[in-house]
This record gives C-alpha cells, structure tokens and sequence, in this order.
C-alpha cells in the first residue's frame, strides 16, 4: 500500500510502501499509544502520542497540529487503502513556522500526561461543546502577548503544584468559550 511518512525532525516527506498489517501502526512509532487525525480529506494521519513527551518538532498541516513523525494512509469505507493525496499538494500544506507560544507551551506541558487530541467538554450557553487541548492552544496562540504571558504563567503555577493539566487546559478552554459570547 502506498502511504506518506513524515519525519518531523528532518521536515521531510516521502513516499512509502508499506503492508498493513494489525500491528503495522505500532510498529512504525514503536509504541502502543497512537493519534488518528482525519484532517486530509480520506486519509488518515498516525502520529506517536508520545510525542509530546519526547520533545518531538511540532509542524502543521494545513492548520492540524502535529507533533513528531507522522505516517499518512488513505480511507475508503472503514479501511486503510492507498493514499491519494499528491506529494506536492501535502508539502504546500506543511509548516514548520510554530510559534514561541507553542514551543513554550511544550517545554511545560512536556512532563504531563496531557493529550493534545482528547476531547472535553466546556458549557456554551445551555448546551456542552467537545473541545481539545490543540484547540486551547490555537485560541490562545492568536490571543494578544499579555493574554499568552497570563496563559503560560498559570500553566507554569499549575504544573508546579502538581495540579491536573487536563483540568486546567478544560478551565482555560472555558474562559476562552465565555470571552467569545
């Protein structure tokens, strides 16, 4: 099967020819705790969960974050099949331009247990919205710089003494659905 793999360090994509097999994911990443994203249209996009903690580069695609080495396969139905994206289409959509809100953030949420991509639930009027940690971020990353230093400063008490990151990303996410109304 022909699918992308993405090395996050060396910013390169390549073509590949893999067999998928059950373990074939785990396999590529070397571990048990896997990210499936859906952002290209009939793809999906693997990613290490552990990557965060492993200090991994960040990158987007499109506006997905990314963090450390990704493996991309095509979807038909609810199988794996050839990926149909060009190369050069999914290069156009790579950046490796992340911010220094993001890195910061990183270097402090790298030492918790925090997933970018699980959801959580915050109020919007009467009704509970499902949001993630990667959204937080993309909110707060276009805050103004005091909104950004406020952030990283309550993130930084926060790990410190030894709270839950998860509680406080789902309070942050909160604040940012209450400023919007």
């Amino acid at each position: 099967m022909k699918a992308i793999s993405i090395n996050s360090s060396e910013k390169k994509a390549q073509q590949i020819d893999i067999e998928m097999q059950a373990n074939t994911v785990y396999t590529f990443f070397s571990s048990i705790l896997i990210d499936e994203l859906s952002t290209i249209k009939d793809h999906i996009i693997y990613t290490d969960a552990n990557a965060l903690s492993e200090n991994k580069t960040p990158y987007f695609i499109g506006e997905q974050l990314l963090i450390g080495d990704a493996l991309i396969v095509g979807q038909s139905s609810l199988s794996e099949s050839d990926i149909t994206i060009p190369m050069e289409q999914l290069e156009s959509l790579i950046s490796h331009d992340v911010s220094d809100f993001y890195k910061d953030t990183f270097s402090l949420i790298s030492k918790t247990d925090i997933n970018l991509y699980r959801p959580f639930n915050v109020k919007q009027d009467e009704s509970d919205i499902q949001l993630n940690v990667e959204w937080v971020l993309y909110v707060f990353n276009i805050a103004d710089e005091k909104t950004k230093e406020y952030f990283l400063s309550e993130l930084k008490k926060s790990i410190d003494a030894g709270e839950d990151t998860a509680q406080y990303m789902t309070k942050m996410a909160q604040i940012a659905v209450n400023s919007a109304a």
